[in-house]
């Protein structure tokens, strides 16, 4: 079993004395290569805590946190930006395109960080906007698309240096339902490619599209089920 992602016994905290706030307590999950796990619970359950350590953009207060074999609270800021830009794909709610830059130099990026050369780079851009249908939008700037095809812009970048783990925070929540179909459409299509993903969400009928369900409660991890899609 490869794991590329585990958490054991990870806490969080934030504040002193009687402003203490718990947003993790001692949870311990693997993530395995080839998971689709959707992260579900209220506002305040921790669900958004445990993504953002597991996205390397938060460090544990206790407990251990390891990724493709490294020991997140051992790195100093630049190893663990490195970490996250080798081995993470992250897809927001709000898409987070550059406005001035068309799909193609959005996608292009993460690239820029990861030391790729122009040319590869244009060549990998262009072969990740055909993967999501977007081939015909490739010089259209964020104002010139939809919604969901922002958003398919976002998963192109995403993915773009192969991210051992693809991180997903709401990525429905801005989309109808027309388009947050579609936009599920190609997240399976992801996963059957061979891609871990982890997503969160507050939706029961975007949560039954993964393979497994983990549920948070008062930054507790209280249930981790398989889904009738296994």
């Amino acid at each position: 079993m490869n794991v590329v992602a585990s958490l054991d016994n990870v806490s969080k905290t934030y504040g002193k004395g009687n402003l203490l706030v718990k947003a993790l307590d001692n949870v311990s999950l693997e993530i395995v290569k080839g998971d689709y796990l959707a992260v579900m619970g209220a506002s305040g359950s921790g669900k958004s805590t445990a993504m953002n350590i597991l996205g390397c953009l938060d460090r544990p207060t206790n407990g251990k946190y390891v990724l493709n074999g490294s020991a997140v609270e051992n790195l100093s800021d630049d190893e663990l930006a490195d970490l996250r830009n080798n081995n993470l794909g992250f897809v927001f709610q709000q898409f987070h395109l550059l406005t001035d830059a068309t799909a193609l130099e959005n996608v292009m990026l993460p690239m820029i960080y990861a030391g790729i050369s122009s040319i590869e780079r244009e060549k990998r851009a262009k072969k990740a906007l055909k993967e999501v249908g977007l081939t015909e939008r490739i010089n259209n700037r964020p104002n010139q698309l939809s919604g969901g095809q922002q958003q398919r812009v976002a998963i192109a970048r995403a993915i773009i240096n192969k991210p051992s783990l693809l991180l997903a925070d709401e990525p429905t929540g801005a989309l109808d339902s027309q388009t947050t179909e579609d936009v599920l459409d190609l997240f399976d299509k992801l996963h059957l490619s061979g891609i871990t993903i982890v997503l969160v969400t507050h939706e029961n009928e975007v949560a039954s599209r993964a393979k497994k369900i983990a549920r948070f409660k008062d930054g507790k991890l209280i249930e981790l089920k398989k889904t009738s899609n296994n």
